[in-house]
């Protein structure tokens, strides 16, 4: 039977619930509350886990050194020790539940930590990270030199493995396959911020070709999986179909979002109706999908209606096998 991580769901959507203040607009997003509202991050792992989340992800998407110190007046120094507590607080939410669960049967036994990397654009708090536009005026050496404290930072921590996530565009995207090769005991998932045409990143590059050229140049295991998020849940399907069209698996990586649309001045509004992102796990699973969660607008309950459908499929694939 065909074994799918469950990962978390959208940290802000499901952080709203449990902090008295807006959450989006401000430049270091949900980072500032692991200095403001430390409780409320705890809290937010620990709902994705008592959902049934295999993979809490830490709260450090956009996070950053310099960062931290424009925004929260913090000293170089201070602002790494703010991204180990983002480690701490999911580790600490990961005990809670162990304790909670330890003589119940649940199918997340032993999730794991994922130290989040979003793109540099989002340190940049300008729209680039939706663009990629970025990409024409720096090289790899510098998104290398910018990515790695950070993630080295989150290696010592002791995260399970990296979430380099949204990236937006195809040189970013190789510098970080580049990047972790540095660390070659650490593995990590690389999912892009695509467009809805069915076949491009937000920067114009080839989704399926820069995805399986980045899972092929990266060293042997370490890359468990490429794909997509913060993506509506209509437009995934045509990006990944054709993916697997060679000798070669290539297992995905898929958390959408819940098909709403955000704009700075209005947030988040429904356009039209989105069927309900758990309608098309089948479809998904079917064509490789092995790491499937939410992102924004995504709560914890989402979670688990995904695994719900998860458990739908794999026990329509066991009597399939059992059939022949």
């Amino acid at each position: 039977m065909s074994s799918v991580v469950i990962l978390d769901g959208g940290f802000s959507t499901q952080l709203s619930v449990h902090v008295g203040e807006e959450v989006d607009g401000h430049p270091l997003w949900t980072a500032r509350f692991l200095a403001t509202n430390p409780t409320a991050v705890f809290q937010t792992h620990l709902d994705f886990l008592r959902a049934g989340a295999d993979v809490i992800i830490t709260n450090t998407y956009q996070a950053s050194i310099d960062g931290f110190v424009q925004h929260l007046g913090l000293t170089k120094v201070e602002s790494f020790d703010l991204i180990t507590k983002a480690v701490d607080l999911a580790k600490q939410a990961l005990e809670v539940y162990l304790e909670e669960i330890k003589d119940k049967e649940v199918s997340n036994k032993k999730p794991l930590i994922a130290g989040s990397c979003g793109p540099y654009g989002a340190s940049l708090h300008d729209g680039s990270e939706y663009t990629g536009e970025y990409a024409s005026n720096i090289s790899k050496e510098f998104l290398k030199k910018w990515h790695r404290p950070r993630i080295q930072t989150l290696i010592n921590s002791g995260v399970d493995l990296l979430a380099l996530e949204t990236i937006p565009c195809r040189i970013e995207a190789e510098a970080l396959v580049e990047l972790v090769k540095e660390f070659p005991d650490m593995k990590a998932w690389l999912s892009f911020s695509c467009k809805t045409d069915g076949k491009s990143i937000v920067d114009g590059s080839d989704f399926r070709s820069v995805a399986s050229s980045c899972y092929n140049n990266s060293l042997s295991k370490q890359l468990v999986a490429v794909g997509i998020n913060c993506l509506a849940p209509t437009a995934v399907t045509p990006l990944i179909k054709g993916i697997q069209n060679n000798n070669k698996f290539i297992p995905l990586v898929v958390y959408p979002n819940s098909g709403e649309i955000y704009t700075v001045s209005d947030g988040w509004k429904k356009i039209g109706t989105e069927p309900p992102l758990e309608t098309f796990i089948d479809e998904w699973l079917d064509l490789g999908v092995r790491y499937v969660g939410g992102c924004c607008r995504t709560y914890a309950l989402d979670i688990s209606k995904i695994i719900i459908q998860v458990k739908k499929w794999q026990k329509k694939k066991a009597q399939s096998c059992c059939s022949k």
